[in-house]
């Protein structure tokens, strides 16, 4: 048995992955890369036909909802740190959607287009998706009443406990199949501490039809930022699940893989975070540059030359304009456009002292460190404040 954690390119899908790998059977993997849709997206709500996204799959054959509770775990250890403000991470299953439509008097021929009503829920009140089912997918209005009463509610491990007692339910085994492990998958969710932020959510139904069992999404309720005055509008940043039929589909001998995954949307994150530091005024770095140095006089470019060399041979991200003679303004100009914090200005006088001018670029605040050959990184490692502070101690 071969076990890989393994990052592979696009051009691979991990679908028919397992058609070329039949000599392994578990691997759990990630990639980013360029992915496509082939519908025609809202650009302005973040979407896009031709996009990056961040892959993460598992696949092989393990005790139940493991996998599934690591591949929730993980988009929450994100969006967590991305600090996006607060989200909620909705879970579903397939089967217990199918269930709820089949007590329902839902045809089987109608479960998908059924799916693709429930699904516009987190978009439209309950009265047009109704209207939709009934009118435009030809369920009868008692049908869709029905339906109505289980996909409106939403719930942790109570809710799953009242529905494994539904009368209806309860005598389903997709049903009963699709509770136990939601039941389970809650369980291991609680041990990793991340139930505030899912939600057993019986209007989820993601549109694609591979999806065999656990499906999640993961979206953004709230911004809590006091420049915004009203949350940005991008839909889910995140969704996946199990899709245990789609690799046997590849293999020539149509052995199945059980695979469950989740898609990172890295570009509707980035549409989020471009907006809300356009609507705050906040300036945003351009660079990891941590200091330019620069230089007042003209005939200085040796001084610059050997100065940013011994910042470069202490590990100090440092740069200059590639002038021989530009001016202090211009300088200091390209430090505030680009958000470089520090500049070390290095003139005849300075020369003459044996010291450096270190200037915070936010502030104006200035400080003369005597400058040797050799630089103690931490010196300008640390904030802007923080190198002033180091510079003062051992300033003249």
């Amino acid at each position: 048995q071969v076990h890989l954690v393994v990052a592979v390119p696009q051009e691979l899908p991990f679908d028919r992955l397992g058609r070329f790998a039949c000599n392994i059977s578990t691997m759990k993997r990630y990639h980013i890369a360029k992915v496509y849709r082939r519908d025609s997206p809202a650009t302005s709500r973040g979407r896009y036909r031709e996009f990056y996204q961040c892959d993460f799959d598992i696949a092989g054959h393990f005790d139940p909802m493991i996998p599934d509770a690591e591949c929730l775990k993980i988009v929450h250890e994100i969006l967590s740190e991305l600090k996006l403000g607060d989200f909620l991470i909705k879970v579903n299953d397939r089967r217990i959607l199918h269930a709820v439509f089949a007590s329902c008097g839902v045809p089987e021929s109608k479960f998908l287009s059924t799916c693709s009503s429930v699904d516009k829920l987190d978009k439209m009140p309950w009265e047009d998706v109704r209207s939709e089912m009934v009118g435009e997918k030809g369920l009868s209005p008692e049908a869709a009443d029905r339906i109505g009463e289980y996909v409106r509610l939403h719930g942790g491990l109570d809710l799953i406990e009242q529905l494994l007692q539904d009368p209806t339910l309860s005598q389903n085994k997709l049903a009963k199949e699709g509770l136990g492990d939601m039941k389970l998958l809650f369980e291991y969710l609680t041990l990793f501490g991340i139930t505030r932020q899912i939600c057993f959510d019986l209007s989820l139904a993601r549109g694609l039809d591979y999806y065999t069992g656990v499906i999640f999404e993961a979206v953004l309720v709230q911004q809590e930022n006091e420049h915004v005055e009203e949350p940005v509008s991008v839909g889910s940043v995140a969704g996946g699940g199990r899709y245990d039929g789609l690799v046997g589909m590849f293999d020539p001998k149509g052995r199945k893989v059980p695979c469950v995954g989740v898609s990172i949307g890295i570009e509707r994150i980035f549409s989020i975070m471009e907006q809300r530091v356009k609507a705050s005024g906040e300036k945003v770095r351009t660079t990891e540059t941590q200091v330019l140095v620069a230089t007042p006089h003209k005939h200085l470019l040796g001084a610059r030359l050997k100065l940013i060399s011994e910042l470069w041979d202490a590990g100090i991200k440092a740069e200059m304009l590639y002038k021989k003679d530009p001016k202090l303004l211009k300088q200091l100009q390209y430090c505030e456009d680009t958000g470089i914090p520090l500049v070390a200005i290095i003139g005849e006088q300075e020369l003459t002292d044996g010291v450096v001018k270190l200037r915070v670029v936010t502030t104006r605040e200035e400080v003369r460190i005597t400058f040797y050959t050799r630089i103690q990184k931490s010196r300008l490692s640390h904030s802007c404040r923080s190198c002033v502070c180091l510079a003062l101690e051992q300033g003249d």
